[in-house]
């Protein structure tokens, strides 16, 4: 077993030789061709270097200890390393949902894919079913050995460049709304799919909308039994926590305060050093939460809110990070109006980081839903009433 501390010396020299030290001033006004190809070769580097999807199982390209993994994501924030934007979602959601719940041939199909540049993107949320995702009315209905779908989704990150979607769709519209859903793997290239960018408040189109008109999918496509697709959607969404989460807490904890401190030289106010001695000792409760979480993962010790509190905890404390960058910034920060196309939510363009935060406190259970899963499920209180009670 490799030694953690020869470990880091290897990611650390391999960082200082192989992340480009020009990305940054690159990637601004970057067009999508360039963003994309950028993508491609950064994420072709990690591979080659075994650093790409060190969460995988050792079979499929994978294997490494947990421990291990921390120190890479840490030396990897510390040498402010661009992030894997397109290859988010198959190298975690996708990924996770085949390992756990897709067929030998689906993994064999998919996985060596996502390793060679495959891009996908999550399918799930709609424009009345977003928080309560059970509410979704995209419907499934089977002919032969297809399914014809009909609907919308939303807020599809990188929609517009994805090969392949994971698609949540009603199949029984009189089951309970959580026992009426199927889960398909959809080929993007699939007649009667249309994908519109939405263009944000920050000038960007990350996210887009997919519209599906009598879509065919194989039946071999369905990952779980027809009516399902609930339960095998909680594997996918849980790939959201975890490792995910500890790369970016080291992230806000690396370049985010690195940017910080730096908008507010020269230190001479009081309350100014007070501010960012309380973000120092909120990023470290962060970082000991995520490992915490990722140790305990590996076990299956998690508890049922642990994941939603380091969600709510990062969320709130990256929005309050980048709405004191835009504050200290003054003019410059408000009139900055580009970063980096493959950076986080922590580049330093303080105002557009902090229209950005808004992605983490709204997206993938609002902050609201977080509070309501950590007092029922972590804390044991009382279910809410509903509206109709």
């Amino acid at each position: 077993m490799t030694d953690l501390g020869d470990f880091r010396a290897e990611v650390r020299t391999w960082c200082e030789t192989h992340v480009p030290t020009d990305w940054r001033a690159n990637q601004i006004n970057a067009s999508e061709a360039e963003f994309v190809a950028f993508q491609k070769a950064w994420f072709a580097e990690l591979h080659a270097a075994g650093f790409a999807v060190p969460h995988w199982p050792a079979r499929w390209g994978g294997g490494m200890p947990v421990d291990q993994q921390i120190v890479l994501y840490s030396e990897l924030a510390a040498h402010d390393a661009p992030r894997l934007v397109l290859a988010f979602v198959g190298i975690h959601h996708a990924a996770s949902t085949l390992l756990v719940a897709g067929t030998e041939e689906q993994r064999q199909r998919h996985l060596p894919a996502i390793l060679d540049g495959e891009i996908w993107v999550q399918g799930f949320s709609e424009p009345e079913a977003g928080s309560d995702l059970a509410s979704l009315r995209t419907t499934a209905r089977r002919l032969d050995d297809t399914y014809v779908v009909n609907g919308q989704k939303i807020w599809a990150s990188g929609g517009l460049h994805a090969d392949w979607c994971l698609l949540l769709a009603r199949t029984d519209p009189d089951a309970p709304k959580r026992r009426g859903i199927a889960y398909f793997l959809l080929d993007m290239t699939t007649p009667g799919i249309e994908v519109r960018p939405i263009r944000n408040a920050v000038g960007e189109s990350h996210f887009c909308e997919i519209f599906l008109d009598d879509v065919v999918i194989p039946a071999v496509n369905l990952i779980g039994a027809e009516n399902e697709g609930w339960q095998v959607a909680q594997a996918t969404l849980g790939a959201e926590r975890g490792m995910t989460m500890l790369e970016l807490a080291e992230r806000l904890g690396n370049a985010g305060f690195r940017w910080l401190v730096d908008a507010c030289q020269p230190i001479e106010d009081a309350l100014i050093a007070d501010r960012l001695a309380q973000f120092e000792i909120e990023i470290a409760g962060l970082r000991g939460l995520c490992r915490d979480l990722v140790l305990r993962s590996e076990t299956g010790a998690t508890g049922a809110a642990d994941a939603s509190v380091v969600k709510l905890f990062y969320s709130e404390l990256l929005q309050r990070m980048t709405d004191f960058g835009a504050e200290i910034g003054g003019l410059a920060a408000h009139t900055t109006l580009t970063k980096p196309a493959s950076s986080g939510w922590e580049s330093g363009s303080w105002m557009l980081d902090f229209i950005g935060s808004w992605e983490w406190t709204i997206p993938g259970g609002a902050s609201e839903i977080q509070r309501t899963i950590i007092a029922e499920r972590g804390l044991g209180l009382p279910r809410e009433p509903s509206a109709a009670q």
